[in-house]
């Protein structure tokens, strides 16, 4: 098969890794999104990359970056026109993207999460009442590994952020802190249904927020069977074939934090020891052969 990874960075460990994979049984290449432009003739869907049509591919792997949403969507849906199979399609990633859309969908199929309300309002009062003096986590819409979340452990320093953002016009969630979590949530990553790894990662002491780019340190992790039920629930929820969820322990059960359409690779691979570039080939060849 002929195989591309939309991906601005050969060199990154994901796609290097996707990469390497998938040339020991197909053709593979990596098309930076930024050399890609697309369009109509004659009525069909035509894509080219620099001055050579494409039109040759049986399936891409989308990593399109947070910074690169919304051409990295068109340029998926454009290639979901031609009849080509991706892993992921574009509106699943708009879909996850968006916190906000992401946990409305999540709330809508009964997946529990944690409390959470959106931040467009005249008065931050009728917001932060739901929850009491107790710190609440302030995220931006759009924001990957750890940036744009804020914890404003006062009601006070909880309002002034929400009056700065408003008044920037700035779209935020407001989320309750799950105290008794400790900096530690815990990472699925789900391939056509099934899970195929997981890890638990534990924070900085100096830091609520357990991403590895923020410095957290991740170990092995089995999960619960409820733990395994909301990480299942939330891929087929999103229609996501490909994704990473993120799951808080809290006191009332285990919580849905956030799901990733473009997950890294790199700390569950080398923490778990599975070759999940491998998982999602196969995925890929299950597809192409029933089709």
């Amino acid at each position: 098969m002929n195989i591309a990874i939309l991906s601005r960075g050969e060199h990154l460990y994901s796609t290097k890794s996707l990469l390497d994979c998938g040339l020991k049984q197909h053709n593979m290449e990596v098309l930076d999104p930024s050399r890609c432009h697309v369009g109509t003739l004659n009525h069909q869907p035509v894509l080219y990359y620099g001055q050579e049509i494409v039109d040759d591919l049986d399936a891409v792997i989308p990593r399109i970056g947070a910074s690169n949403t919304y051409f990295g969507t068109s340029l998926v849906r454009h290639f979901e026109s031609m009849g080509v199979f991706t892993t992921v399609s574009a509106e699943s990633i708009l879909q996850s993207r968006n916190k906000w859309t992401c946990h409305q969908i999540l709330s809508a199929h009964d997946i529990p999460v944690p409390d959470t309300f959106l931040g467009l309002t005249h008065d931050p009062r009728m917001i932060l009442d739901h929850f009491g003096h107790a710190p609440v986590v302030i995220k931006l819409l759009q924001g990957t590994h750890g940036e744009g979340v804020i914890l404003a452990e006062s009601k006070s320093s909880a309002r002034s952020i929400i009056e700065t953002l408003n008044a920037s016009k700035v779209r935020f969630l407001v989320q309750e802190y799950i105290k008794e979590s400790q900096g530690v949530d815990i990472r699925v990553i789900v391939v056509d249904g099934c899970i195929v790894a997981s890890m638990k990662r534990i924070s900085k002491s100096d830091d609520f927020r357990s991403n590895l780019h923020r410095g957290g340190q991740p170990e092995r992790y089995d999960l619960s069977p409820e733990e395994a039920r909301i990480a299942i629930s939330a891929a087929k929820a999103l229609q996501l074939k490909v994704c990473g969820v993120d799951i808080l322990p809290s006191d009332r059960g285990p919580l849905l934090l956030e799901i990733n359409s473009t997950p890294g690779l790199e700390g569950i691979e080398t923490t778990t020891g599975v070759d999940v570039s491998q998982k999602i080939i196969s995925f890929i060849e299950r597809n192409k052969t029933s089709s």
